[in-house]
C-alpha cells in the first residue's frame, strides 16, 4: 500500500516486536520503529528486517508517535502496537473506510459491536477506558467508543496540522479532541485486541490515568 506507512512505538520489546514484524512482512507497509538509542536489545532483535529506525530524541509514548508523524511520506499512516496485540489483518478495512469515505481519521474500538473485544483488557483499564470515552462524548462530542486505543489510522497531513504536544500518554485523548475541535470526521470502526505476546504494559492505571484526566480538563478549557 504506497499510500499508508505504520508507525510503531516501541520501549524494551526484543521479544514481541521481531514477531510482528514478521507477521506484517507479507502486506509490504513501509514501516517506522521509533525507540530510545539506548534500548540496544530491541534495536539487535530487528536488524533482519526491512523497516525505518528513527531514535526519539525525547522521552516517551506522545513524543514517539509525534516523532514518527513528523517522519512519514505517505498520505496515512496509522499507529501500531509492538506488543502484538494489534491484527494486521484488520489495516486493510480501516483504510478502506478511510479512503472510500473520505475520513480524516478512523478510530479502532473494542466496544464498538458483537465482533469487537479483547484479550488483553483488565476490569481496571475497562473501567477507566469507559469514563474517559464518557467524558469525550460529553464535553467533546467525541464520536467514538474506545478513546484510549491508540489503533488510530490517520491523514499524515491534517494530523500534522494539530500541532499535537503531548510527550505522553495524553497523547492517547489529545488526537481525537483536537481532530473534532477542527472539524475532522472521525469515525469508529470494530477491531478485536488480542492478547500481548511478550512483556508488561507500559500503561500506569493511576499514574497516566490522572495525566489523561487533566489532559481532558486542560483542552476543555484552552480549544
Amino acid at each position: 500500500m504506497k499510500n499508508l506507512s505504520l508507525i510503531i512505538p516501541a520501549k524494551y520489546e526484543k521479544e514481541s516486536l521481531p514477531r510482528v514484524l514478521t507477521e506484517l512482512k507479507k502486506y509490504k507497509y513501509p514501516t517506522y520503529i521509533v525507540l530510545e538509542k539506548n534500548d540496544t536489545e530491541t534495536i539487535k532483535s530487528i536488524k533482519k528486517f526491512n523497516v525505518n529506525i528513527i531514535y526519539q530524541k525525547s522521552k516517551g509514548y506522545g513524543s514517539a508517535l509525534t516523532q514518527g508523524i513528523n517522519t512519514v511520506k505517505t498520505k496515512y499512516f496509522i499507529i501500531f502496537n509492538a506488543d502484538g496485540s494489534f491484527n494486521p489483518k484488520e489495516i486493510k478495512k480501516i483504510l478502506v473506510k478511510a479512503t472510500s469515505e473520505n475520513y480524516d481519521m478512523v478510530f479502532a474500538s473494542r466496544y464498538h459491536d458483537k465482533k469487537s473485544g479483547s484479550e488483553d483488557d483488565t476490569i481496571v483499564t475497562y473501567l477507566g477506558n469507559k469514563i474517559f470515552t464518557f467524558i469525550g462524548k460529553i464535553f467533546f462530542f467525541l464520536p467514538i467508543s474506545d478513546i484510549l486505543y491508540t489503533f488510530v489510522l490517520c491523514n499524515t497531513k491534517k494530523t500534522r496540522n494539530l500541532k499535537l504536544k503531548s510527550f505522553d500518554f495524553r497523547f492517547c485523548v489529545e488526537l481525537p479532541i483536537k481532530a473534532i475541535k477542527k472539524n475532522y470526521k472521525i469515525p469508529a470502526i470494530s477491531s478485536y485486541e488480542r492478547s500481548r505476546i511478550a512483556g508488561k504494559k507500559k500503561v500506569s492505571a493511576i499514574k497516566d490515568g490522572f495525566l489523561i484526566l487533566t489532559a481532558m480538563v486542560e483542552l476543555f478549557f484552552s480549544l
